[in-house]
């Protein structure tokens, strides 16, 4: 299983961003689907997940302001951040795990965020 996301870049305070993953492999819609995020000098942090029942989990910091969703078809899960502030600054990576609550067994590479105040 391979993971790329990309989606990232530079936005004001306020502002919107969508993140992508996609996922290669046969049985994408079975698995949950995670956004971590690691700004410098903190530890990476869980955002949001999704299941293959579409159960989402979102980090008390995100929350209201994130939307997780998956497209099956395309084997690709999105990262809808709105309301961005300085502090969302970070890489902001996926994962796939077997369930909500799983282990991440596959990671992407990160997409930076960047936003200013």
């Amino acid at each position: 299983v391979q993971l790329q996301a990309f989606g990232g870049g530079l936005v004001q305070a306020g502002g919107s961003l969508r993140l992508s993953c996609a996922a290669s492999g046969s049985t994408f819609s079975t698995y949950a689907m995670a956004w971590h995020r690691q700004a410098p000098g903190n530890q990476r942090e869980l955002v949001a997940v999704i299941d293959g029942s579409r159960y989402t989990y979102y980090a008390d910091s995100v929350k209201g302001r994130f939307t997780i969703s998956r497209d099956n078809a395309k084997k690709t899960v999105y990262l809808q951040m709105s309301s961005l502030k300085p502090e969302d600054t970070a890489t902001y990576y996926c994962s796939i795990r077997y369930f909500l609550g799983g282990t991440d067994c596959y990671w992407g590479q990160g997409t930076q965020v960047t936003v200013s105040s």
